[in-house]
């Protein structure tokens, strides 16, 4: 093959012949690409680079030099505190070292590639498809995941900008979720097309954000319509050619069994022999006879815990130290080429033993650097090392592929021969074979291998594999090993022990701890009018503030108390028949043979409203049984999950299967759907919860399914242990933390917390019989949800016109809550309903809701939340002024 930069005919000639394919554009276009045909049905023609070290074997300082050049473009185009606040983003696999030469260039930001391998323990930052490539989707894995979610620009580089739908799908996943104002596309070349060169404004200004584009020359391809069934012809009729007899071959396809793997124009070369050494190099090397290959392992001493590249991020300061280590690693690697490589201080060292004698030629050794798939860049640093270092060699560089690409040994086409080799780095994608091209009858005295220990298997030292093909036409090959780079797993920091009384909350500390951070010092509340508007204008969640606490009146001190000592024994019921049932069912959760006194619930209520009665369960079992249970209070919040960080705090300190999610009472069972889509990306978890009652037919563990008054839904955090409802913000709950809650010690004069639970549990002696006789009942019954308080909430959402279920609150506790905290339209109160629904009454005649009898509901009452809400629903006086 001639020299790269020899002026020869143009090395897109033979395609553009065939198929009518031109390229037109600035002066030296063609000098910077050549034409070939893909083995690949989505697209028929290939530009080949001439510098950037993919698919030609070139100077390391022209392919380095180009890349560095275009990074000091963009570093004057960004100025410098812009750069200093930049990002680079490059594309696997064949821009992986270029971006990292842009980066170099613009000196002052991080590196990240693109890459098709996944690693486990490391969080994918995002990710996108390359529409036309073999192999489509690209993974974004920074070690730091704040690499990406800074608001500098992004500069983002590829090897071509052509379609621009790769560029443009990376922006559009980047953007969603870090939107920025400034992105720099960087590219060799520019290659749109006339109708795509407006979509890249258009773009910019559907985001709103600026992007610029920097390019060493520009041009467009031109392809006649019916291309691509021609190239898939040409490719077809060459490829059934290469198959043939011919002198000196096996007769096998190019990389077939008994084949060498090559692949010219008139078939492969001459075969491969079976007798290898211990490297797995082959003796014979085609035309030239019986001959032992010397491949050669040479260590680098590479940098502890400096990345291989940028698959996790590469800083400057990875830069000065890649750098400061890259004489050592050449004068190893000419050490081993042995061609007497400038001295390292002290003096030069002995050759090692197994070194490569050199070539005797009137010439400089001829040396090719020969990097691996997306490791571009280590291999570009220790070739340019080379080149720069003085010693006697030659220094080409180019890299292994996954792109096939057609071989047709011609001097006007750019792939003029192919070595053909099984994939070696075990890829997720499954085996399959990948491609070394130029490389064959290309004069290069020795070979330099360089990949990274997860590619250093049986398949690179396999009779068909990498160094056996590179054995067959190179005399001499040398195998350098680069460390691969695992980011150490990411260990999340355990979150905090639970709070417990009396620093939080006025239970005792046995009673519960609550598994959230306390933000008491924080300003949270807000009036009920403006946090219903900005919840139904979408402005703001119900979870991001807290209503104002009601303080109530003498007259509702009264009923809670009158309320109380009427359903205190029912309370008492409810109780031990949901805790027995639990208690009773818990071990069908457990394998087999787990010893008995492993065999307990741990209680996770769901705060607020489920704490009082997850206290009163965990009573009753140590009351009845004598058992102490464990419990706890975790955050749920509607539309936003469960909290993940509880979850992993109490999957550290229980079996998550002995775990019990327990709550009040059931509404139209927004939070057991909520439970169940939480819980499915956690292990061992049972989504399920145990309601003291469930009129809404949406568990089967329950206590009844009437819907009575549970007193403690007639308070807010009086009742709760003075515990405000959970908060989740993402300026005061960071990734690591526990959703939040407030602790009103202010409110100690009005707490009743410990009166209800003392006056229920008073109860449990005189209803032990009728719990027995329940919990019997309850276990032989089919408890299936069925799910009936959600149709009825569907039912009443259009007869009512409202057309939003999160607006309809079923069941005594849910109408409370509306009157309490939200802005209340009007209840429905099934007729007949008696004392239960005295403080609903008392509540809506305060805040001048009308209350509606009527005949047909599964629930005690139902409370709607204004429709159609703005601050102007409501009077001077603060009551509701009835919708239209």
């Amino acid at each position: 093959m001639k020299e790269e930069n020899e002026a020869v005919e143009w090395s897109g000639g033979w395609v553009s012949q065939r198929l009518g394919v031109e390229l037109v554009g600035d002066d030296g276009l063609k000098e910077l690409l050549g034409l070939a045909l893909r083995r690949n049905p989505k697209r028929a023609h290939l530009l080949v680079s001439h510098v950037l070290g993919k698919h030609v074997p070139q100077k390391p300082s022209v392919v380095y030099g180009h890349g560095y050049e275009l990074g000091l473009r963009v570093r004057e185009l960004l100025g410098r505190e812009e750069a200093g606040r930049a990002v680079v983003l490059g594309y696997a696999e064949t821009a992986t070292g270029l971006g990292h030469s842009v980066a170099d260039g613009l000196a002052l930001a991080p590196y990240l590639h693109s890459t098709r391998r996944p690693v486990d323990g490391v969080g994918k930052a995002g990710g996108f498809e390359e529409s036309h490539s073999h192999a489509t989707s690209h993974l974004l894995l920074p070690e730091d995941p704040k690499l990406l979610a800074g608001e500098g620009p992004l500069v983002l580089v590829d090897d071509e900008f052509s379609t621009g739908n790769t560029v443009l799908n990376t922006i559009r996943d980047l953007h969603a979720r870090h939107p920025r104002g400034r992105y720099v596309i960087v590219a060799l070349v520019d290659m749109r097309s006339a109708e795509d060169l407006g979509r890249l404004d258009g773009f910019a200004r559907e985001i709103d954000a600026r992007i610029d584009l920097v390019a060493h020359a520009g041009g467009t391809v031109l392809l006649p319509e019916d291309v691509l069934e021609k190239g898939r012809a040409l490719v077809a009729a060459h490829e059934a050619g290469a198959a043939g007899p011919a002198s000196g071959a096996s007769g096998q396809a190019p990389g077939g069994p008994g084949g060498d793997g090559t692949d010219r124009a008139g078939g492969p070369g001459a075969g491969v022999s079976d007798d290898t050494d211990v490297t797995g190099g082959a003796r014979g090397r085609a035309g030239h006879g019986p001959r032992l290959p010397h491949v050669v392992r040479v260590d680098l001493d590479w940098p502890a815990h400096l990345p291989d590249g940028g698959r996790h991020g590469f800083t400057p300061a990875h830069r000065a130290e890649l750098e400061a280590a890259l004489p050592a690693m050449a004068h190893r690697v000419a050490e081993a080429l042995g061609g007497g490589g400038p001295a390292e201080p002290g003096g030069a060292r002995p050759r090692p033993a197994d070194a490569a004698a050199a070539p005797e030629t009137d010439r400089s050794p001829r040396v090719l650097v020969l990097g691996f798939e997306e490791l571009m860049y280590t291999p570009l640093r220790l070739a340019l090392e080379l080149e720069r270092s003085g010693a006697a060699f030659e220094v080409r560089y180019s890299t292994t592929t996954r792109s096939p690409v057609l071989a047709v040994d011609d001097p006007g086409y750019a792939i003029r021969n192919r070595l053909v080799f099984p994939a070696h780095d075990e890829p997720a994608d499954g085996p399959g074979e990948r491609y070394a091209y130029n490389v064959a009858d290309g004069g290069f005295d020795a070979v330099v291998a360089v990949v990274d220990s997860a590619a250093d298997t049986a398949a690179l030292h396999a009779p068909d594999g990498l160094l056996a093909q590179l054995a067959a036409h190179i005399p001499h090959v040398v195998l350098a090993v680069v460390p691969s780079y695992l980011p150490a797993p990411e260990r999340e920091p355990m979150p905090p022990e639970p709070l417990r009384g009396p620093e939080f909350s006025s239970y005792a500390p046995d009673e519960v701890g609550w598994l959230l951070q306390d933000l008491s010092d924080v300003e949270l509340e807000a009036p009920t009018e403006e946090r219903e508007e900005a919840i139904q204008s979408g402005g703001a969640h119900y979870a991001e503030s807290l209503p104002v606490e009601y303080q109530p009146s003498d007259a509702y001190q009264e009923l809670f108390h009158a309320a109380l000592e009427t359903s205190a024994a029912r309370i008492a019921r409810a109780v031990g028949a949901v805790t027995d049932t639990v208690l009773a069912e818990l071990p069908q959760r457990h394998r087999p043979g787990t010893p008995p006194h492993e065999r307990r619930p741990v209680l996770v209520s769901l705060a607020r409203a489920g704490t009082p009665v997850g206290v009163l369960m965990r009573r009753w079992a140590r009351h009845r049984h004598g058992l102490d249970l464990p419990h706890y209070a975790v955050s749920i919040v509607r539309g936003r999950g469960i909290d993940a960080n509880a979850l992993r705090w109490l999957a550290a300190h229980h079996d998550p299967a002995d775990v019990v999610f327990v709550d009040g009472w059931t509404g139209k069972g927004a939070i057991t759907r909520e439970l169940a889509a939480a819980l499915g990306e956690f292990d061992g978890f049972v989504p399920e919860i145990a309601v003291l009652a469930d009129p809404g037919g949406c568990v089967r563990t329950y206590g009844t399914r009437e819907d009575f008054l549970i007193p403690s839904a007639c308070l807010n955090s009086t009742v709760s242990g003075l515990v405000s409802r959970t908060v989740l913000r993402t300026d005061l709950v960071g990734p690591h933390d526990f959703h939040g809650a407030k602790y009103y010690r202010e409110l100690a004069a009005a707490d009743v917390s410990g009166h209800f639970l003392d006056t229920v549990e008073a109860r449990f002696d005189e209803v032990a019989d009728a719990v027995d006789a329940d919990v019997k009942e309850l276990l032989s019954a089919d408890r299936a949800p069925t799910w009936a308080g959600w149709a009825a909430v569907e039912r009443i959402s259009e007869e009512y016109g409202i057309h939003d279920v999160n607006l309809v609150k079923p069941g005594v506790g849910e109408t409370t809550r509306v009157l309490l905290r939200r802005v209340p339209w009007k209840i429905l109160a099934k007729r007949g309903a008696g004392a239960d629904l005295d403080h609903v009454r008392l509540l809506a005649e305060q805040r001048g809701v009308p209350v509606e009898e009527t005949d047909d509901l599964p629930y005690s009452c139902v409370g709607l939340i204004h429709p159609r809400f703005t601050r102007g629903a409501t009077g001077a006086d603060g009551k509701a002024v009835a919708a239209q």
